[in-house]
């Protein structure tokens, strides 16, 4: 019945914000216990609730669980009427990656979410093998990780193809409507008056476009690219499509020089500007030590936060940065900023071979590559002990690289960081008039620190401080794919993740 799966849609939502909310005050907490005990006036971080739950009540989620069965009730009635319409939702300013601009966030009240994401599903259902098997995003039969494996597989069997990659501007918020409302009733869609209006109402606060942050939209997005995909198949053109992000590629330069003219045609119809300064063209793809007659060649592409060449699925470096940079400043936070006062407040000084923000930072450090696993688990899984692990930290985010060579390289830099900060951590300490020069971990060096770190025992427990390792979590990761499949290992939030 509608009235219930409006419920069942309106609880679901509420109960993931709130736990959402939840999670986010108790690490506000946790940190705050922290610096209480850390320093002496630390400057405590404060609960923010998000902004637009003072615009209305039901954006709360608290609010929207205590009163879900009335506010069901009155939107099954509107919807039944035909007297349905979404409030006017609330705009959020999200920065762009890599960037000083900013992008709108549409947030709708919960009710309106709740209508939204149960006719995304509705729509969805009965209409998802109309889609191309060549798009990967906003589906629950595809993922980020299959379109990056079917790009692999072609790029390593050819040892030279050509590569077009096009970039949308702002494609989201600039859809034609005529041209979306246009395409209800063609190509086989599946969408009844009632769902046709429903859309339009979503619809009626933008003169173009559709929002982002509403379920609704991801269906419809799909839907205005239909005869862009079908247009690439029929010209017999491979390529991979998330969202606007489109890679295509073929083995023939006249048929890629026509993806050209076919991606000019979408632009035109749909009002989508392509995006020439973010759009690399037309290239020519070969493998390292190929020669090439093309001016414009190159050995790789980068795809959702992979670079993918002949050779290898590796990490992208952008991508590489953003990890590097997470875990140099875990140690800052942990190892130098408490030193960079004088007189320190409340800081624990090294002593008797035991540094606790040392341990405080490797545990950190191994939380964000491992989530919840530990070098045990991993070594246990490794040689079939254990049969099952689930993986949430940063690198199951990156299940199907098999570039063994960048994670030893990682691996490398990890240890040289460390040793890094640990010398500026002495240096600080010496500065401050206590010199542990001689005391774990300050004596280590290149030659003993995995070592000494394994075999350290901490608070009567081994492994604590054991440095973590990128080509063990690579490995196991890697293992789980091949056992369990891309879909039960990838992180849950992949289809999700800012690559």
């Amino acid at each position: 019945m509608l009235l219930e799966e409006i419920e069942f849609h309106i609880e679901q939502i509420a109960e993931r914000k709130s736990k959402e909310f939840q999670k986010y005050h108790n690490n506000i907490e946790l940190i705050n216990q922290r610096e209480r005990r850390r320093l002496k006036n630390p400057i405590l971080k404060e609960v923010r609730t998000p902004e637009e739950w003072d615009v209305d009540k039901k954006f709360n989620p608290f609010y929207v669980l205590k009163h879900k069965n009335q506010i069901a009730k009155s939107i099954f009635k509107k919807l039944i009427n035909g007297t349905y319409q979404p409030f006017t939702p609330y705009v959020k300013q999200i920065p762009k990656k890599n960037s000083t601009k900013t992008r709108p966030v549409h947030v709708y009240q919960i009710p309106d979410e709740a209508v939204s994401n149960y006719l995304y599903n509705r729509l969805l259902s009965k209409n998802k093998h109309r889609f191309s098997s060549f798009a990967y995003a906003y589906r629950n039969d595809r993922n980020v990780h299959y379109a990056i494996q079917d790009i692999a597989l072609d790029i390593k069997g050819n040892p030279r193809m050509f590569v077009a990659e096009f970039d949308f501007r702002d494609f989201f918020g600039s859809i034609n409507h005529e041209y979306l409302f246009s395409q209800f009733n063609k190509n086989g869609f599946l969408i009844s008056d009632f769902e046709s209006d429903i859309i339009k109402k979503f619809l009626i606060h933008f003169p173009k476009g559709i929002a982002q942050g509403t379920s609704i939209s991801l269906f419809l997005a799909n839907l205005a690219c239909w005869s862009l995909d079908k247009k690439l198949e029929l010209e017999g053109l491979r390529f991979a499509r998330y969202a606007d992000d489109t890679v295509i590629w073929s083995e023939s330069y006249q048929k890629i020089c026509k993806s050209f003219d076919i991606i000019q045609d979408f632009s035109r119809e749909t009002g989508v500007e392509i995006n020439f300064d973010k759009s690399n063209g037309i290239s020519l793809l070969s493998k390292k030590g190929m020669p090439s007659e093309f001016h414009s060649d190159k050995k790789s592409i980068e795809f959702l936060g992979y670079k993918l060449s002949g050779d290898n699925i590796s990490i992208k470096p952008s991508s590489v940065n953003k990890i590097k940079e997470h875990i140099s400043y875990l140690l800052f936070k942990n190892l130098i900023q408490p030193l960079n006062t004088k007189p320190l407040q409340s800081v624990k000084i090294p002593s008797n071979n035991n540094d606790s923000d040392f341990v405080t930072a490797i545990m950190q450090i191994r939380r964000y590559l491992y989530g919840n696993l530990n070098e045990n688990m991993l070594k246990n899984y490794l040689n079939g002990s254990y049969k099952r692990l689930n993986f949430k930290g940063v690198m199951s985010f990156y299940p199907l690289i098999d570039d063994e060579k960048q994670m030893k390289e990682l691996d490398r830099w990890l240890l040289s960081t460390i040793l890094n900060t640990l010398r500026k951590r002495n240096k600080l300490l010496i500065s401050h008039g206590h010199k542990r020069s001689n005391q774990f971990p300050f004596s280590l060096d290149k030659n003993n620190l995995l070592k000494e770190c394994k075999r350290k025992r901490i608070h009567g427990k081994k492994g604590l401080i054991e440095i973590p390792s990128f080509t063990r979590i690579y490995q196991a990761i890697k293992e789980s794919v091949t056992v369990k499949g891309i879909e039960a290992t990838m992180h849950p939030k992949s289809n999700e993740y800012s690559y």
